[in-house]
């Protein structure tokens, strides 16, 4: 699934601006790629991070977890 940039603030009512600096902290953080379609830029969602991402969280890990752990050992 992809949309175009432009069109996503449309529907959420946000500023183009405020949608502009959420997509590239997105892409920064290699959840979303994006892709230059003339004067557009389409995003699209990367399945497999967003898949990790969500096994981390079901498993009750955490960045804290993780530093106590390196502290300890």
């Amino acid at each position: 699934m992809s949309a175009c940039v432009g069109d996503l603030g449309k529907d959420l009512q946000i500023a183009p601006s405020t949608v502009s600096h959420h997509i590239k902290e997105l892409h920064r953080a290699g959840l979303i790629t994006t892709e230059r379609c003339g004067q557009s830029i389409r995003c699209r969602v990367e399945p497999e991070v967003l898949k990790k991402l969500g096994d981390f969280f079901k498993s009750g890990s955490s960045v804290e977890n993780s530093v106590e752990k390196t502290e300890t050992e």
